[in-house]
């Protein structure tokens, strides 16, 4: 075991296999050191009390537009990325995908140059990847997307989508519009690859799972919906056990009966919790703009011109308590949506996403209302 730094003291430890009431985080530098009983800690290791509450792994949260005032879609640059990670750490989220909605070729092009920049660097802490939600979608079903640049990809297209090279990169796209052999090509290249945005049938959902679709994008919403005759995108995503959801657990995006339906349906480890988030996360500002034109916030809703939800105002602590609140999951299960089961869709669960012997020191300490007290990135605390 390395030599520890410090040990994590007194909180109900859920480390995405256990929930262990009584038990020392070790940390060693940017590591888990162990996990142990309070009583072996080592002589000499410093000792941190966090007076009760709950010790998790750091919230993971694969679809984040923007945060603290902020859209990546406005400025998608390196400061961008620092304020949006820093908002969204507040809420206990310490790693994410900053996410890209439907745009330019050279605004994509800026994206990509920015979050390799910030892996490169090393900062802001917290930055996983790039999700690049579109261009490649369904115009039936865009939501707020900008029409104009909606389209299936071409050869620059397809060397964008994999051209970050370090970190995690995932795709939304509407698999009858973008051909099989594509998807699979994508998917060879370590590209992770959601269907959303889409009016697909079932066959053309099966046919792109088929192909290396591994997700849905916020179940429920901007798909092809489930009926008796026609399953839909919607249908698939929950008969099929190998596609994972991400769920925006919001009360506004889907109606809490829903939600507990998937719950449900899915088995365990493939429903994740996703926000879809704005600006107005971590900022005092309300209202924002999106392609030019103003969105209004009003009671968590956050409302386009022509009254369509351009994502949400919701952060993951409170997407975890309205999991164990509103739908009756329970908080370990919670916890797992929020941290374990991101990292697997993302391929990261061998370093994050768990408290467990040397993955990463990402943690989140809640206190007993599931408020976020602090967050530790790579070892390093702040206070929320």
């Amino acid at each position: 075991m390395p030599t520890p730094t410090e040990a994590l003291i007194n909180a109900t430890v859920h480390t995405g296999d256990a929930v262990l009431p009584d038990a020392a985080v070790l940390i060693a530098g940017d590591r888990i050191a162990d996990v142990r009983a309070v009583r072996d800690v080592p002589a000499g290791v410093p000792v941190r009390d966090l007076g009760g509450g709950v010790l998790a792994p750091g919230f993971i949260d694969l679809q984040v537009n923007g945060g603290g005032g902020v859209l990546f879609n406005d400025a998608p640059d390196v400061d961008t990325l620092r304020r949006i990670a820093r908002a969204h750490r507040r809420f206990g989220t310490t790693g994410l995908l900053p996410t890209l909605i439907t745009d330019s070729r050279d605004v994509r092009r800026a994206a990509v140059a920015a979050v390799r920049q910030a892996l490169a660097d090393g900062e802001p802490g917290g930055i996983l990847g790039l999700h690049l939600e579109g261009p490649h979608i369904n115009a039936e079903r865009r939501g707020v997307h900008d029409a104009r640049f909606i389209g299936p990809p071409d050869d620059a297209d397809i060397a964008l989508i994999t051209a970050l090279g370090p970190g995690r990169t995932l795709v939304t796209l509407a698999p009858e519009v973008v051909p099989a052999d594509t998807i699979h090509a994508l998917a060879a290249a370590g590209v992770r690859v959601a269907a959303g945005h889409t009016a697909a049938t079932w066959e053309q959902m099966r046919a792109g799972l088929k192909a290396g679709v591994c997700a849905v994008t916020h179940l429920y919403n901007a798909m092809s919906q489930l009926a008796g005759r026609e399953p839909g995108a919607v249908g698939a995503a929950l008969a099929e056990d190998t596609c994972r959801c991400g769920i925006i657990v919001d009360g506004h995006h889907v109606h809490d009966a829903a939600v507990r339906l998937a719950w449900k349906a899915k088995p365990p480890g493939t429903l994740f919790l996703v926000t879809d988030a704005m600006p107005p996360v971590g900022a005092p500002e309300a209202d924002f703009t999106l392609y030019g034109e103003t969105v209004t916030v009003r009671d968590g809703r956050c409302i386009s011109a022509n009254g369509r939800l351009a994502g949400s105002a919701l952060d993951m602590a409170t997407a975890v308590r309205n999991c164990v609140r509103r739908i009756g999951i329970p908080l370990d299960e919670a916890l797992r949506m929020a941290a374990t089961y991101p990292a697997h869709v993302m391929g990261m669960d061998d370093r994050r996403g768990r408290i467990a012997p040397g993955l990463a020191a990402d943690l989140v300490h809640l206190d007993d209302d599931l408020r976020p007290r602090a967050t530790w990135i790579a070892g390093k605390m702040e206070p929320c």
